[in-house]
Order: C-alpha cells, then sequence, then structure tokens
C-alpha cells in the first residue's frame, strides 16, 4: 500500500486549522469543563468515523449521487447548529436576567426578618460553580452527542472522504484499506488537535467566568451558531 502521506497530512492539518462549527462546540463544552471539551472532541472525531465507514462501503457514493439525501442531510445539520445556538443565546438571556435580579436584592437594605432568617434559607443571588467540580455524567454524555451530531450531520466530511481523501489513495492496492488506513490517521490527528484546543480554552476559563464576559461569550457564540446553521441551510 503506497500513499501520498506528506500531501494527505497537510490538507488534513489545514482543514483542522481552519475554524468551523465543530471547533465552536468542542472550545465552548471546554470552557464549561475541560472533561467536557475533550468527550466533545471525542464524539466529533466518531463522527468521522461513520463518514469514514460510509466511504469505505460506497455509501457516501450514494449520497453524493442523491440529491435528496444531500439535502436532508445538509438541512438536519443546519437546524441543529441554529437550534445550538438557540440554546445558547436564551441561557445567555436567562443568565443576564438572574445576575440584574440580584443586583436589584443587593441594592435594597437587609430587612430584619431576612437578618433573622437561618443563614441556609437567606436570599441568595447567582452562586459560581465550584472549581474543578468533575462533570456528571450526563455532561460528558451531552458533550458527547453534540460533537458526534455536529459532524454526522455535516456533508461536508462526507464530501472530503468521497472527493478530498481518494486523491492520496494509489489505485494498484486495495482502496477499502487504503480509505481506512487515512480515515483513522486523520480521526487520531484530529483526537489530538481537540485535546490541544481543550488545554488551551482550559487557560480562559478564569476569564471566561466573570458574568459579563460569559454573557457576551454565549451571546456572541450562540449568534455564531445561528449564522452558520442558516448559512448553511441556504447554501446551494
Amino acid at each position: 500500500m503506497s500513499v501520498d502521506l506528506i500531501g494527505f497530512l497537510g490538507v488534513v492539518l489545514v482543514a483542522y486549522v481552519v475554524p468551523g462549527p465543530d471547533f465552536l462546540v468542542v472550545f465552548r463544552s471546554a470552557i464549561e469543563h475541560p472533561a467536557k471539551g475533550r468527550a466533545t472532541g471525542l464524539g466529533a472525531q466518531a463522527g468521522l468515523c461513520v463518514h469514514m465507514l460510509a466511504a469505505a462501503v460506497g455509501l457516501a457514493v450514494i449520497a453524493a449521487r442523491s440529491p435528496a439525501v444531500y439535502e436532508a442531510v445538509r438541512l438536519l445539520g443546519a437546524a441543529y447548529l441554529v437550534h445550538l445556538g438557540i440554546r445558547a443565546v436564551l441561557a445567555a438571556r436567562r443568565s443576564g436576567r438572574e445576575r440584574r435580579s440580584g443586583r436589584e436584592r443587593s441594592a435594597h437594605p437587609e430587612r430584619p426578618a431576612d437578618r433573622e432568617r437561618p443563614a441556609a434559607q437567606a436570599p441568595r443571588g447567582d452562586i459560581e460553580p465550584a472549581k474543578g467540580r468533575a462533570p456528571t455524567g450526563a455532561q460528558w454524555r451531552s458533550g458527547f452527542a453534540q460533537g458526534f451530531l455536529t459532524n454526522v450531520l455535516n456533508p461536508k466530511a462526507a464530501l472530503f472522504f468521497l472527493s478530498i481523501l481518494p486523491q492520496f489513495v494509489d489505485g494498484a492496492g486495495s482502496t477499502t484499506r487504503q480509505i481506512f488506513f487515512l480515515g483513522i490517521l486523520d480521526v487520531l490527528i484530529g483526537i489530538v488537535y481537540w485535546f490541544v484546543v481543550v488545554a488551551v480554552a482550559a487557560r480562559l476559563r478564569t476569564l471566561l467566568a466573570r458574568p459579563k464576559v460569559q454573557h457576551r461569550w454565549e451571546l456572541t457564540t450562540g449568534w455564531l451558531f445561528i449564522a452558520i446553521g442558516v448559512g448553511v441551510a441556504a447554501a446551494a
């Protein structure tokens, strides 16, 4: 088996460095918790495995030659990105309202009844989650699912395995074996890349934990998701 590894690695690295929906999903999850970010990255690569298997058995060819199948996958992917964006925007607005409500409560003098109330029952504002707290199983599964669905519903990922990857396959050898080899190499490179992204995002958690910065971050990423989803849906 002889493949153009140098050329393939160059294309793969460029594809990962250029930010896309999967980058945004992994980075946002990593800001919540590094472990969730790693779970999202693993989910994204699991989605690529689906496209790799489809290309290896020829299903990607069928999908690419059927406009209806391609359009269905494209629109589902766009709808999912818009869904993530709307959730982020609504969460940002909800946290903003709660923060303003907390400031209004603190602006009023404490009532005698409140002073007599036990500390455990006293009115409280927003409480920042304990730093370093491990994510729950549900959070881990949520991150993995977000990464998986973002890539498995991305028709561009399928087209990569169908049109770009075969350019580096030696026609004299087994096409299926070479697609598996290059596909697995792509997935492994992606795992390393996402873990680096998560490490960088972890450095920014303190900054983004500030209420105002977090509010703006949630709004910005939410609208970015919506814009990307609308762009995907509107693409010819």
